[in-house]
């Protein structure tokens, strides 16, 4: 069985049939689903379709293109939203130089109290990174109390990025794109991530995997994304299944609370 590491239940194009996108998901061989939070207004929604579903958790936190929205967001804040028991990672949060949806400074500063409530409480930091590699690593390194760990989703950074992120303790999650017939680079990449440090997800609604490109991502979707990772790594797909969950519940080990 399959677990979708990162996935927005709560956004236009899933959300209008919450019910329907969990059945074909867990028909796919699905079993798992973290909902993840990128703005404030939004983690009451994301809490409660964890609430709902036993296979289904949540995260807290403020995505780099909403970090201007988000001055008085700080880690005091984030860490009092943990105590909720289906709360078990801090994000989406990070540094995105790409887009700039928001000034770099309000991004590094919020991507740090991300980090301070990652180190606080213990749970996985979920990072966002796009064009932000050095500040993102610098940031990661920056000495602090508590330990930290946590998953660079959706990865798309260097051969280099990934050996660094490793090092750390953290761990790389693979989406849609890495099925891109453009991305031979990550495909690289992909085929050299130790077994025991890999997730899969969709990021859904977005980035459909290659069969389905042109569709709205939907957790089902994942089942492509493995496929393909599985190929990459001369690996049977039932194998990269069982150890990306085994990974998930390692990381995230609050899910077995």
């Amino acid at each position: 069985m399959l677990i979708d590491s990162h996935c927005h239940l709560n956004y236009p194009g899933l959300v209008q049939d919450v019910p329907g996108v969990l059945a074909r998901a867990r028909a796919a061989g699905v079993s798992g689903f973290l909902g993840i939070s990128t703005r404030r207004n939004e983690w009451d929604a994301v809490i409660a379709q964890a609430d709902a579903e036993p296979d289904i958790w949540a995260t807290v936190g403020i995505h780099p293109h909403e970090a201007d929205l988000h001055p008085d967001t700080d880690a005091a804040t984030l860490v009092d939203a943990t105590a909720h028991p289906r709360v078990i990672g801090i994000g989406e949060t990070g540094l995105d130089y790409f887009y700039d949806k928001s000034d770099r400074d309000r991004q590094r500063a919020s991507f740090r109290a991300h980090i301070l409530a990652a180190r606080a409480t213990g749970l996985p930091l979920i990072v966002h990174t796009r064009d932000a590699e050095a500040d993102t690593l610098a940031l990661l390194c920056e000495p602090g109390e508590g330990v930290l760990t946590g998953v660079i989703h959706c990865f798309t950074a260097s051969q280099a990025f990934a050996e660094q992120a490793l090092a750390l303790g953290f761990y790389i999650s693979l989406s849609g794109i890495v099925t891109f017939k453009n991305a031979q680079d990550l495909q690289a990449t992909a085929a050299t991530i130790p077994a025991d440090r890999l997730l899969v997800e969709t990021d859904a609604p977005f980035l459909a995997p290659v069969p389905m490109r042109g569709k709205t991502c939907e957790p089902a979707f994942v089942a492509h994304t493995a496929r393909f990772v599985a190929g990459l790594r001369g690996e049977g797909v039932e194998a990269l299944a069982a150890s990306t969950s085994a990974n998930f519940h390692r990381l995230f080990a609050k899910a077995a609370a």
